[in-house]
């Protein structure tokens, strides 16, 4: 019997979490925020950074308050990743907010 040189080639497949998180990299998730958070604060806090598109605190539909997250989205991706690096665990009316990548979907 002769052997055969196989060369496998695996291909690497990257979680969908990391994917998708790259699609979306101008557009961070800020989670933690105070109830009495607005967007023109997030506006504010986060326009140090960069050229905001939009500003996003999302609310419940029947009170009207805040759900305490919201959603920053960049003109640009380096925006984005300064704000994301700089803003993550900072303090924000009386909060630690967390900033991440915002997932699509």
């Amino acid at each position: 019997m002769h052997s055969l040189g196989v060369r496998i080639i695996s291909q690497v497949k990257l979680p969908a979490r990391w994917l998708t998180a790259r699609e979306s990299c101008s557009k961070l998730f800020v989670g933690g925020l105070s109830y009495d958070t607005n967007e023109s604060v997030l506006k504010d806090v986060f326009g140090r950074h960069g050229e905001i598109i939009e500003v996003k605190v999302i609310c419940d539909h029947v009170s009207g308050k805040s759900k305490g997250f919201g959603f920053v989205q960049f003109s640009a991706e380096s925006s984005a990743s300064k704000a994301l690096h700089e803003m993550d665990g900072q303090l924000l009316d009386g909060r630690n907010i967390r900033v991440h990548y915002a997932n699509k979907g």
